[in-house]
């Protein structure tokens, strides 16, 4: 190939993963979709919509969390679907647990982002717990839940009159 630079396909597939987890290329970024969320609307359901901001991070920091859980623990338990995975509580009690659970899923995320990045784990192999998962596949669940749910942030943000976020 003349001199150019192949990267091997595994650290292609690393890459593309660690960018997606990321929230680079087609879909918003989690920062992104929750800056600036005003608080007296956190707790807040627009006309029609089914979850508050609130419930819908408590949501995405859950279910990352899971994953998360189940990619590392061989003694990982499943959570019960679904109550375990979606709060009652329509806002949260304090700005600080608001602030907390940002914080939890970033660091989450950021765990996953690791796992992808390493070198030293097959992105192919079953996870030896699992019916047939794989890393790569946990990795492609997380981009896909994420996504879909800053979605419905950014759609919910929409109908509460406070899209794009004010600076």
């Amino acid at each position: 190939m003349d001199g150019e630079d192949v990267m091997n396909p595994i650290e292609e597939q690393r890459t593309q993963l660690a960018n997606a987890l990321a929230g680079k290329g087609a879909h918003i970024d989690f920062d992104s979709a929750l800056a600036s969320f005003p608080v007296k609307l956190r707790g807040k359901k627009a006309e029609g919509a089914p979850h508050s901001a609130w419930q819908l991070l408590q949501h995405m920091r859950i279910a990352q969390a899971d994953i998360l859980d189940f990619c590392l623990n061989s003694n990982y338990a499943e959570l019960n679907w679904p109550t375990d995975y979606w709060p009652k509580e329509e806002g949260p009690d304090s700005e600080r647990a608001w602030e907390e659970s940002i914080q939890h899923f970033r660091r989450d995320l950021k765990a996953i982002q690791a796992l992808v990045a390493d070198p030293a784990r097959d992105l192919h192999s079953k996870i030896p717990h699992g019916d047939g998962q794989t890393l790569f596949r946990e990795a492609v669940l997380v981009i896909d839940h994420n996504s879909y749910h800053l979605g419905q942030i950014v759609t919910l943000r929409h109908l509460l009159g406070i899209w794009p976020p004010r600076k």
